[in-house]
């Protein structure tokens, strides 16, 4: 079923819109969740609150890229329950380091105080799309999608070391950007 057939069965309160979502983005979504939570019952139940929020907020909305919209919903879901999860305990190893990555850039504001989100995200995806397809999957798989370094260099065919340094040149780039933005870091 095509993604507007999709949106028109929300938009006409049909309960089918949520099982025709779940058939056609249950496991785009799924490995979403699971790539940040690492368990198969919270991974499942960040997907029904997925297709719940959607339900929620289409209509008014309507969003032009259907998977996007899941995933990001998914993914902020998942963000959620993964800060619940480790809210009185040590973190995931692994979110550690991808999360320890970003933070090596050096950013010193917040998108609150000093940046409007929508500004930052331009400036972010004006940044990925000169990148050419191979660093931007890369850099997609690692700070979108939570994969281990060891899962982008099998899809990519390099070694993790190549796949680090890629990661490395890449913040360093946008680090550079952000400065020439004129941003306070």
């Amino acid at each position: 079923m095509k993604d507007n057939e999709i949106i028109s069965l929300f938009e006409l309160r049909d309960e089918y819109a949520i099982q025709a979502l779940s058939d056609k983005y249950h496991l785009y979504c799924y490995k979403i969740a699971w790539n940040l939570l690492a368990n198969k019952e919270d991974s499942e139940e960040c997907l029904n609150d997925t297709w719940f929020s959607v339900w929620s907020v289409i209509p008014p909305k309507k969003p032009s890229v259907l998977s996007h919209f899941c995933g990001r919903i998914t993914r902020n879901l998942s963000i959620d329950r993964l800060r619940k999860k480790y809210a009185d305990r040590r973190p995931d190893v692994h979110m550690v380091d991808v999360l320890g990555e970003m933070d090596r850039l050096s950013i010193t504001y917040t998108i609150e105080d000093q940046l409007a989100e929508k500004e930052l995200l331009e400036i972010i995806n004006d940044y990925l799309g000169k990148m050419d397809a191979e660093d931007r999957d890369i850099f997609v798989r690692r700070y979108w999608f939570f994969d281990s370094v060891s899962v982008i260099a099998k899809r990519h065919g390099m070694s993790a070391g190549s796949v680090k340094m890629n990661l490395y040149r890449s913040r360093k780039k946008l680090l550079k950007l952000l400065k020439k933005e004129g941003k306070h870091l």
